[in-house]
């Protein structure tokens, strides 16, 4: 920052200040007569660890990042024009100003200290008036950009539940969600089943048609998983080809239809309509667990497999309990 001079020499007034708007601008002119003007290079930061301040300014622009030092980047930018302020947080605070603020261009800020913002503030009720109008405004601002944050931090993090290939929750969602619908199926004394899946033979199928293909016919066993469930279950890829199905309030009979039913439709699953040669049908191993009296997320997850490897052991293309 460069010394101008005091604010009675500098040519300015208080006419077009906002926070002495309908003030008394003689008595303001006169409180701030000895107030420093100075002058900010265009990119220069604006920083006071020490003590807070209120800074006005008086030409050019200044750019404050909220947040700035807890390295936030989302947006929370805001210009502030000849006549506006920053700092009014710091001076009630009583703390050092911790967002990042610099010049966007050559700018000439009038510098009022803390002890002086105060008197101000408590012997004019404009400018008391026009400080809180002003910090309404900031914090209706704040809450917005906190809503937007909300709302992008929850987009992410449902992105982050579902696998990108097949578009099924992921192992990650399993883990978090798996265990809540346990709890409640033993709360409710209801019953909970789950399906394991996993595609027969998929290594020979890559290698014999290339991975390109594989994942279509990754997408198109998950397309039979989720399209013959009912609204309230869940379809996971749990890993590689091996996909699941979570079904709440389901026994252990109806969860063997419901696998018998989904064992069908993957054989009759078609990758390419339009193909003028055909590719083999994709044929899928099921198997079925619910979830025991004594019984948790683990043990649930551990019947399944060991139901999915006594299908395997049948001969693949069918369904084990």
């Amino acid at each position: 920052m460069k010394l101008i001079g005091p604010f009675r020499d500098s040519g300015y007034t208080v006419d077009n200040l906002a926070l002495f708007r309908d003030a008394d601008l003689a008595a303001a002119a006169l409180a701030l007569a000895d107030c420093e003007v100075v002058q900010v290079a265009a990119g220069e930061p604006i920083a006071d660890p020490v003590r807070a301040r209120l800074y006005i300014v008086l030409s050019g622009m200044l750019e404050v990042e909220t947040d700035g030092h807890a390295g936030s980047a989302d947006g929370g930018v805001n210009r502030i024009m000849p006549g506006e302020s920053v700092g009014e947080q710091s001076v009630l605070d009583d703390a050092a100003n911790l967002d990042a603020v610099r010049a966007v261009e050559e700018t000439r800020l009038l510098v009022i200290e803390s002890k002086l913002a105060w008197e101000l503030i408590d012997h004019s009720n404009a400018v008391a008036r026009n400080l809180l109008r002003l910090m309404s405004f900031r914090i209706r601002a704040a809450n917005a950009l906190l809503r937007r944050r909300q709302k992008l931090g929850e987009f992410y993090r449902q992105l982050s539940l579902n696998d990108t290939l097949t578009g099924l929750y992921n192992r990650a969602w399993l883990a978090d969600m798996l265990p809540k619908l346990v709890g409640r199926a033993r709360a409710q004394g209801s019953p909970l089943a789950l399906l394991m899946v996993d595609l027969d033979n998929f290594k020979k199928f890559n290698d014999t048609h290339g991975h390109l293909v594989g994942d279509a016919a990754l997408c198109a066993a998950a397309n039979v998983i989720r399209d013959g469930l009912r609204p309230s279950d869940f379809a996971v890829r749990y890993g590689g080809e091996e996909l699941m199905a979570v079904l709440p309030e389901t026994t252990a009979e109806l969860a063997h239809m419901v696998a018998d039913r989904l064992c069908q439709r993957m054989r009759e699953a078609v990758l390419f309509p339009d193909m003028r040669v055909p590719l083999p049908h994709i044929t899928a191993c099921f198997g079925v667990a619910v979830l025991g009296p004594d019984g948790d997320e683990i043990s649930l997850i551990e019947a399944a497999d060991a139901a999915l490897y006594r299908a395997k052991e049948a001969g693949r293309n069918c369904v084990s309990m």
